[in-house]
């Protein structure tokens, strides 16, 4: 299975297998990482998976759809050119390493 690392905003790291097909943000949830809310549940509804890329891993992943792009016009912290929903990246083998890091607020 995939590794993702999830990384706090004072650096602390959680590496989690995540199993291909889920999503970045069901994995933080299983894992119990912090900083990932997720009231939705995934249903791109509400911007409280909002993570941040890191820099070398933005070209490998998917493009933002449409709606995504407006829901994050709205995110709590800051919006990045990293900016992602985990609620929409799907996991698969390509996505082992993914480093993703959890901004300091969700509301």
């Amino acid at each position: 299975m995939p590794i993702i690392v999830y990384i706090q905003p004072d650096g602390m790291e959680t590496s989690t297998e995540v199993r291909s097909g889920s999503s970045v943000m069901h994995g933080a949830i299983h894992s119990s990482v912090p900083g990932i809310e997720a009231e939705c549940g995934g249903a791109l509804n509400c911007a409280t998976c909002h993570v941040y890329l890191e820099p070398d891993w933005v070209e490998r992943v998917p493009p933002a759809s449409e709606d995504e792009e407006m829901l994050l016009e709205g995110v709590a912290a800051e919006r990045r050119p990293e900016s992602r929903l985990s609620c929409q990246i799907k996991v698969n083998e390509e996505l082992d390493g993914l480093r993703v890091h959890v901004p300091g607020s969700q509301f």
